[in-house]
């Protein structure tokens, strides 16, 4: 199945959940919604398998598959967060591994396993605009962003055909020098605010242009809210990256073993 026909069956399913959680008189704020619908639970730590299929403009698709691990430090020593990427396919990358720690007042720090060298290479994120394992999500729109950061504006509220409503707001950021001159989310208002999700992003480049569009579609397990399938579409390179989150095991008592470069050569033996 192609990329392009899977974002047609992701749009479907997003639309068959038609409820309504708010009376139609009811004015939200931009913050409101933002704050009910963008900020999950993610649980305290997870594994899981993700794969990552991405596409260019001549149709040259590329698939890698990884076993994730995450934890959340919640700003501990300064850490926001740890992930750990095992490569499993394709088979001739099989071995490779990749850390990555996010801190609150600085960049990331990155590590590569190279199992045909047998070492472990630091790899620099100059900014967050860098794209994330060459993907078209950068670290920044996978690295938790403050409401406080941005103006978040109320635009309408959409209904599809099926009947089913969207909270659409605009988000414009207040730094002087923006990885985007704005985000446009459009949120899913379903019959418990508690389940309200963001099912769709749409990214403007510094000039004002449409830059990209994420459709997203989410499960939830346990207490926990987490990617399900992810597509990824960039409307000026015609790049697509097509992420499936399976597997997925949440609050096990993640070790910290995960996040060492011991654990980078071992793999998941």
């Amino acid at each position: 199945m192609s990329i392009i026909r899977k974002v047609g069956w992701l749009v479907f399913i997003l639309s068959m959940f038609a409820n309504t959680v708010y009376a139609a008189d009811e004015k939200l704020s931009g913050r409101e919604i933002v704050s009910q619908c963008d900020i999950k639970y993610p649980g305290e730590d997870q594994t899981s398998e993700l794969t990552i299929s991405m596409k260019d403009k001549s149709g040259n698709q590329r698939k890698t598959v990884y076993f994730r691990v995450w934890k959340d430090l919640k700003g501990a020593e300064g850490i926001v967060d740890k992930m750990t990427l095992f490569t499993v396919f394709p088979p001739d990358a099989k071995g490779a591994a990749f850390m990555r720690v996010a801190y609150k007042e600085k960049n990331a720090e990155q590590s590569i396993y190279l199992p045909n060298l047998r070492k472990i290479r630091k790899v620099s994120v100059r900014d967050l605009s860098d794209s994330f394992l060459g993907s078209d999500l950068t670290y920044g729109d996978i690295s938790y962003r403050a409401i406080s950061e941005d103006t978040h504006n109320y635009v309408r509220t959409d209904r599809d055909k099926q009947g089913s409503e969207f909270f659409v707001v605009e988000s414009i950021p207040k730094e002087a020098k923006p990885q985007y001159s704005k985000k446009i989310s459009w949120f899913h208002n379903t019959k418990k605010p508690a389940e309200c999700v963001k099912v769709r992003v749409d990214y403007f480049d510094t000039k004002g242009a449409l830059l990209k569009r994420q459709r997203l579609k989410w499960q939830k397990v346990d207490d926990a809210w987490v990617w399900d399938k992810v597509l990824v579409e960039n409307a000026q390179t015609f790049h697509s990256s097509f992420f499936e989150v399976k597997k997925v095991k949440i609050n096990t008592n993640v070790d910290e073993d995960w996040f060492s470069e011991r654990r980078l050569r071992l793999g998941l033996e």
